[in-house]
């Protein structure tokens, strides 16, 4: 599929609309769900019943008028003929209210599911799609395209399905029964109406669909705003920013008011229009239909039955215009989601990809070249080979190219060049689900999902035990900790784990990723963001994680990894020296001059 677009909304030609429509009837008639299949028959059919109940409507109505007027047959006026007309003509009008209700009902599980299964479709490729991509993006603009398109797909089958063609069919009933029933002059009329309706509702409402878009883009910079100034609580306290956060965010808000304004001031424009033109094909045909009662070709009750299909073409005329905005408004919103759907994801397993089998886990780097950009080159050649069951830290100046290390390793990126090997198997020929299922990541700042204690600990292996749970804490050296809280595992840890500590929210994660269990652990700067007695501390859970495992430990704080079995130095996406930290300091190369100035920097703190 051809890569999609940004946060802009894309232009929607008719071309990109049928495309956007086409995506969306497969969900009308889904393959593998044939009980959704009879629904949608079955709705299909009260909707045609209820089509031609309707257009009966008229014809009891007219009956029953001609009759207490004295015009119909004298016999039945004097009986009971007027009241059974009228009789009819109500069981009609409720029929036909009823078959629509058992429409909508018939249909709701199918637009349920479709809504369900584009959500799923919709997270799951988000979740497919790079780290590359997810930096690029906005998280706020991102959550409102999904839901917006989502929503506007459920919208699009219901009104596809119970809107358009049922439209179409009414429309052709009525306009047949007031050529053949009254004159070829009425049907004439009637199709002027349509015709210059439909044309002023397109036109006016493509005006208005530009005028949302840009409606959207100032709710989704409002949006993000928001979003970023609320994950930035903190940092907003810090400089005093409250003020200033608020009139970025009314700032956005007044671009966003000044498009809605437009689109208010636009919708009335096109429904005053709209009502003129229904309203003089309504006077048109009355008018014709009057001169004919006056003359004696026309009954009142055919003058009343005109007026009753007028009033009938009316209300479907009037719908037709909501439903073309609503749909045009959400073609809008659906070409956003589908771009999405549609953005390639740049790490795929290949088509023969098999699952990794660690055996010792034994790490090779073989030449790896990486590149974010054409101008930014990160790694240039890199070698180095860990053994299994060993440690290797990674130290260097900020922009060296460590954390890219890790993220190659993790495949969070393909290389651009050169290899990278798990047990003699290329990263690039195994599946992303075994190859993640085998590495642990302790990150720098663990990320803590808005629940309890106990969930975030389970998310290492979601089918441990209260036990193996327990385990995992003791291990990490949270669990005394968790167990003094009024509330115990159950403890809320807040969006993103705000109302831990840093030690605390990194022990957390510590105990998660030795519940995975994982024979390959990468530890990025995971104790860099902590003072000196928490890091302390921690180290030690670390360095017991480690036994047994392949570690790559990626550092700055050169003094976290002086045990390690070996220090590689990268500078420039190349190693320039490795080895032990006593044979690095002898050396007294890179290594060593970190060495010494971030103990001068130390003592000096």
């Amino acid at each position: 599929m051809p890569p999609g677009s940004s946060d802009t909304p894309q232009t929607d030609g008719e071309a990109r609309g049928l495309g956007i429509v086409a995506r969306v009837l497969p969900y009308l008639w889904p393959e593998d769900a044939p009980a959704l299949r009879v629904r949608v028959v079955l709705s299909m059919t009260a909707l045609i019943v209820a089509k031609l109940v309707a257009v009966t409507v008229p014809v009891f109505y007219k009956a029953a008028v001609d009759m207490l007027s004295g015009e119909g047959d004298a016999a039945w006026a004097l009986g009971a003929g007027a009241i059974a007309l009228t009789i009819a003509y109500g069981v009609a009008r409720v029929m036909n209210t009823g078959f629509q209700q058992l429409r909508d009902v018939l249909f709701a599980a199918v637009g349920q599911r479709a809504l369900r299964t584009l959500a799923l479709e919709t997270f799951e490729h988000i979740h497919r799609l790079s780290l590359r991509y997810h930096i690029q993006r906005r998280t706020g603009s991102l959550q409102r395209i999904m839901e917006r398109g989502v929503k506007g797909v459920e919208f699009l089958l219901r009104f596809l399905l119970f809107s358009i063609g049922p439209l179409v069919l009414e429309l052709a009933m009525v306009g047949v029964i007031l050529a053949v029933v009254f004159d070829w002059r009425y049907l004439a009329v009637v199709m002027v109406t349509m015709v210059a309706y439909v044309a002023f509702t397109f036109a006016v409402t493509e005006w208005r669909v530009r005028i949302r878009r840009e409606m959207i883009r100032q709710d989704n910079d409002a949006a993000q705003k928001s979003m970023d100034a609320l994950l930035n609580f903190e940092t907003v306290k810090y400089f005093g920013a409250e003020r200033r956060e608020a009139d970025r965010y009314d700032s956005a808000m007044a671009g966003y008011v000044g498009a809605a304004l437009r689109t208010s001031y636009s919708l009335a424009a096109l429904n005053f229009g709209q009502a003129l033109i229904i309203g003089a094909g309504l006077v048109s045909v009355m008018a014709m239909a009057a001169a004919g009662v006056s003359a004696g070709r026309l009954t009142t009750g055919d003058f009343v039955m005109v007026n009753a299909y007028m009033i009938q073409i009316t209300v479907p005329l009037g719908f037709l215009g909501t439903v073309y905005r609503e749909i045009r408004q959400s073609l809008v919103d659906m070409g956003q989601m589908f771009a999405l759907l549609e953005q390639p994801a740049e790490v795929k397993d290949a088509p023969d990809a098999k699952a990794l089998k660690v055996r010792g886990g034994e790490i090779v780097f073989d030449e790896v070249s990486f590149s974010y950009g054409e101008d930014r080159r990160i790694l240039d050649g890199l070698s180095f080979t860990i053994p299994p069951g060993r440690t290797l830290a990674l130290v260097g100046a900020s922009g060296g190219g460590k954390s890219t290390v890790g993220r190659l390793l993790f495949r969070f990126y393909d290389v651009g060049g050169g290899a990278i090997r798990i047990d003699e198997q290329d990263l690039r020929g195994v599946t992303q689900e075994s190859l993640h299922g085998a590495i642990g990541v302790v990150p720098q700042d663990t990320v803590l999902f808005n629940d309890t204690i106990r969930y975030n600990i389970a998310y290492g292996r979601p089918d441990a035990t209260e036990a193996d749970i327990e385990a995992a804490a003791r291990a990490a050296s949270i669990h005394d900790f968790v167990a003094s809280l009024p509330d115990g595992y159950e403890t809320q840890v807040g969006e993103r784990g705000l109302k831990l500590s840093g030690g605390e929210k990194q022990r957390v994660g510590i105990a998660r990723t030795l519940l995975k269990d994982p024979p390959i652990l990468l530890l990025d700067e995971a104790t860099s963001a902590l003072d000196t007695e928490t890091e302390m501390g921690i180290q030690n859970e670390l360095r017991a994680m480690g036994r047994g495992r392949t570690v790559l430990v990626i550092a700055h704080r050169l003094s976290t990894v002086v045990d390690a079995d070996e220090i590689a130095v990268l500078d420039a996406g190349r190693i320039v020296e490795r080895g032990s930290h006593m044979a690095l300091l002898a050396q007294g190369g890179r290594y060593a001059q970190l060495w010494h100035r971030q103990a001068t920097e130390e003592e000096v703190a």
